[in-house]
């Protein structure tokens, strides 16, 4: 059929309002899991300090004749690491026009883009705890860098053959090898490590892909189907290694996706210098600026209390 002639219809029409949305659709990832499990400490300085040490191997000829002098055991010097504070920042900048006129999903500009920045630092600062890359000083024309968790963790280490480790003082990164897959034998054996070396990890890290790996492990091969529910599981939450280690695996989105990270929380620690914050700056005209700051660094208080598997495909 035709349209009638002389009828008036939208496609005519010049003053029909727009069609807009009060909502904002925004599924961009935020959970920032590590940064969220590790406690905060306090940094006084740019570069944060802090001392590590262990006990002499356990002896099984540790016997002494009856009524024999005392003899002085020697004494070891605890270990003096260190990490920068590295400055991170996002400042979100508003015309004095844009923040009045009336604007769908949102009231303020400035405010709805500082909740945008907040965000993207916190991811900022959760890809950089978990980075491959060492620390650097900085200088006047280059940033001081926090060395990233990768960097630190060499005691209980599964890498390729071909890979170079890194030092473990956060000072230099860990060179990748030729890619493998990643098994359930890699796993056993680097939390093996880590309860021989005395650390009790209990947080497991990694991207999707590895996540998807550890589902098919062998203690897990038989997937599950719950009929009343129709849904059928295929997961692991929860992984407990013969030696009694109970790991929570979580999902990272800003994990390196050739690395697997066993972290305990009680020696890892997000050390602030200046915690997040948000101040005006200086107007200079018809616009306003504010700036996200905070200024941190990876304390890893003992290397040896985490595992990591690197060099894995990814694909």
């Amino acid at each position: 059929m035709a349209q009638p002639t002389s009828t008036f219809s939208s496609y005519d029409a010049v003053g029909n309002r727009e069609d807009l949305s009060d909502i904002i659709f925004d599924i961009s990832p935020t959970e920032t899991p590590v940064l969220t499990a590790i406690p905060k400490s306090k940094a006084t300085g740019t570069k944060h300090e802090w001392q590590t040490d262990s006990l002499a191997a356990a002896s099984g000829s540790n016997a002494v004749i009856e009524g024999d002098d005392a003899t002085t055991d020697a004494s070891t010097a605890t270990t003096r690491v260190f990490n920068y504070c590295q400055i991170s920042d996002k400042v979100p900048r508003i015309t004095g026009t844009q923040e009045v006129v009336d604007k769908a999903g949102r009231r303020s500009e400035m405010a709805f883009q500082l909740e945008k920045r907040m965000k993207e630092i916190k991811r900022d600062v959760e890809t950089s705890l978990l980075q491959n890359v060492a620390s650097a000083a900085g200088t006047d024309t280059s940033a001081r860098t926090s060395g990233g968790l990768q960097s630190w963790v060499v005691t209980n280490q599964n890498i390729a053959s071909d890979a170079t480790a890194a030092t473990g003082d956060g000072t230099d990164a860990h060179t990748d090898g030729t890619a493998r897959a990643l098994t359930e034998a890699m796993y056993e054996e680097v939390l093996a490590a880590a309860w021989t070396s005395g650390g009790s990890p209990s947080l497991g890290v990694c991207n999707a892909f590895q996540k998807r790996k550890v589902a098919a492990f062998s203690g897990n091969a038989t997937s599950f189907e719950k009929r009343e529910d129709r849904k059928i599981y295929n997961t692991v939450d929860i992984y407990l290694d013969p030696l009694g280690n109970e790991i929570r695996m979580v999902p990272d989105r800003f994990c390196p996706t050739d690395v697997v990270y066993f972290i305990d929380p009680e020696y890892l620690k997000f050390a602030t210098c200046r915690d997040f914050r948000t101040w005006d700056l200086a107007k200079t005209g018809d616009s306003e600026r504010k700036q996200i700051l905070v200024e941190y660094t990876l304390e890893v208080c003992n290397e040896a209390a985490h595992g990591i598997i690197t060099d894995l495909t990814a694909s």
